[in-house]
């Protein structure tokens, strides 16, 4: 043992003695009294005097941690589920950097619907409180929770607003006119018809699905018996997207019943824990967390950590849990976790059959899972290493951490648009691309588009206007020397000489810069020149993509502007109330003519036209 653990014993003998033969919770702290370690314990005084015995039966991680103890702290509890519940509560408090623990385990986030409300709606919060409400998590990160709120809102049709809601707004939002809101605000739904929206959400939450699709079967049928056909249109579209759903949940083998179903794989710095929950043989959510201070953990011992902090902070405990690797003291879990569920719980390790399918299943995607992060995290050594030689190659003044892309789009001058997008740090940031519509310049000359495109961003950046005012430390432009200068005469005009510009020649994958007629060597393999690739490529996609949502637009306008007897005000009535012209086509003559202005002789030219037309 190294002389520092000695010193330390004797420092800790007098402590060492006065330790209870008691369940409890311990703290090691170091010289600036941080808390390095929390554990639980038993009996604490076995528990801690075990740290500093012969060395040979330490871990070389448990050695690190005596070198480092200078003091420690405990706390007596009543029972081992006290201890592991204050455990659990001290790590996430202090994060001590020798204990295995849930990587920003402080904010998870959860999905919460206060059920107490006139008008409920499901709102992402990372506080889970006793009032009342129905939470539903937690989720591994934002972008899981607002995955999983975006497909319920594009299912069921509450409320995303927070108004105080008295049913006297003279306009509802766009919201209620797309059908994803019932319009409390204007006084358009009874209470008890939203609630039970909201009750249809807190099953699907629950993966109880069939029962709403019964609910709505029951609706729909109704409501076409009483010649309510866009309302049974609306349920049919509803009952389609829950079925598939469902569909994408289904499983391949059969069991029945709610768990959860837990594997991981680790490497010398992380592990990678896969969740699965099961509910009614549907796997309702997929997710991944990371635990950290794994080094020297086995994976019993990770997977022992994961469940104490995942479901001290569960919403839900299911009655069975399948694991991938035994846990350290299963009965104290077990009886833990039935205290916080009500009712038993068992946690398996399953040898064979349908469950170690399922085990192995969720092993393979964290392992999967693992190998990306590790992908991931050589990516960005592999981009910090190809900014460093952007800035090298183009004599840039400083790393460009923001690099601002334009391209345009048009087809012999028609339908002219303009693209801008955004790498930060070489990642896309979708938040600040922005498009324009080409308005000054006639025909196809796209010198004058790049000029116009560039123009209109950098004078709304000269007004200050929020993401307008960031200024790029480098500006690519999509083409050759002409882009290039044509792009240096406005920054000339606005006075912007400080920004730097080149241009991404794709033919021979060129990079031109100011003053020079010879292309910039760049290796073709090089992390430079594909940190300059993917933003042209990027700045293309989405300046195609705006060109064809713009012919789109005529392709439609000029469909129904053909069909005698159908004006703007008609027109705009059957875009409203079945959204496309695909929708309008497919639709039965009695739907369009439940649509305002359009009598039966007209709903059947519609048709007519429509089957006949080429344009779709």
């Amino acid at each position: 043992m190294p002389a520092a653990c000695y010193n330390k014993f004797a420092v800790k003998s007098e402590q060492l003695k006065v330790l209870p033969a008691k369940p409890g919770v311990y703290l090691f702290k170091d010289n600036e009294g941080k808390v390095i370690y929390v554990g639980k314990a038993a009996n604490l005084n076995s528990r801690v005097r075990s740290y500093f015995g012969a060395p040979s039966n330490l871990s070389s991680k448990i050695q690190r941690l005596v070198s480092k103890i200078q003091d420690f702290e405990f706390v007596v509890t009543n029972s081992e589920q006290e201890a592991l519940i204050l455990e659990c509560n001290m790590i996430k408090k202090y994060t001590p950097r020798y204990n295995v623990r849930l990587k920003d385990n402080k904010t998870f986030p959860y999905l919460k619907i206060d059920i107490n409300e006139d008008w409920p709606g499901v709102y992402i919060t990372r506080r889970v409180q006793k009032d009342g409400a129905r939470y539903f998590g937690p989720f591994a990160s934002a972008g899981s929770v607002r995955k999983t709120l975006r497909l319920i809102k594009k299912i069921f049709p509450f409320r995303s607003c927070s108004k105080r809601i008295e049913g006297k707004d003279k306009r509802p939002c766009l919201d209620y006119y797309i059908h994803r809101c019932l319009g409390p605000c204007i006084g358009a739904v009874e209470k008890q018809e939203y609630h039970d929206v909201i009750n249809q959400v807190i099953l699907f939450l629950q993966g109880k699905q069939e029962l709403i699709l019964r609910e709505l079967n029951t609706k729909m049928k109704a409501a076409a018996q009483q010649l309510q056909f866009e309302r049974a249109a609306l349920l049919r579209d509803q009952i389609n997207a829950i079925g598939k759903v469902i569909e994408g949940q289904r499983i391949a083998i059969t069991l029945q019943g709610e768990k959860d179903v837990i594997g991981l794989a680790q490497n010398e710095k992380q592990a990678y824990v896969e969740l699965f929950s099961i509910r009614n043989n549907k796997l309702i959510s997929q997710d991944h967390f990371i635990m950290e201070g794994i080094q020297g953990e086995s994976p019993g011992q990770i997977m022992t950590s994961f469940v104490k902090q995942y479901y001290a902070s569960a919403s839900y405990i299911p009655p069975l849990i399948l694991l991938q690797h035994p846990v350290d003291e299963p009965a104290v879990l077990s009886e833990w976790l039935e205290q916080q569920r009500g009712s038993r719980v068992e946690l398996q390790v399953p040898q064979r059959g349908a469950k170690k399918k399922l085990v192995d299943t969720a092993a393979e995607n964290a392992a999967q899972g693992l190998e990306l992060a590790q992908a991931k995290e050589m990516k960005v050594e592999t981009i910090s290493s190809g900014l460093q030689e952007l800035k090298n190659r183009l004599h840039l003044p400083k790393m460009p951490r923001r690099i601002e892309c334009y391209d345009v789009s048009n087809i012999q001058g028609a339908l002219a648009v303009g693209s801008m997008v955004v790498l930060e740090k070489g990642w896309p940031k979708p938040a600040h691309y922005r498009r324009f519509r080409i308005k000054t310049v006639t025909g196809a000359d796209d010198y004058a588009m790049i000029q116009e495109t560039l123009r209109r961003r950098f004078k709304r950046g000269l007004t200050g206007e929020g993401t307008w005012a960031i200024i790029p430390d480098l500006v690519l432009i999509d083409g050759g020397k002409g882009q290039l200068n044509a792009a240096l005469e406005v920054r000339q005009e606005l006075g912007l000489d400080s920004i730097p510009m080149v241009s991404l020649a794709k033919e021979n994958e060129e990079v031109f810069i100011p003053g020079d007629p010879q292309p910039v060597y760049i290796a073709k393999d090089s992390p430079a020149l594909h940190i300059l690739q993917r933003a042209r490529d990027e700045a293309h996609r989405f300046a195609i993509s705006y060109h064809r949502k713009l012919r789109h637009k005529e392709v439609i306008a000029s469909a129904l502007d053909n069909i005698p007897g159908i004006g703007p005000k008609r027109k705009k009535a059957l875009l409203k109330k079945l959204g496309s012209i695909q929708a309008i086509k497919e639709a039965s003559l009695e739907e369009l003519s439940q649509t305002e202005g359009i009598t039966p002789v007209l709903a059947k030219k519609v048709k007519e036209y429509l089957k006949d037309s080429s344009t779709l």
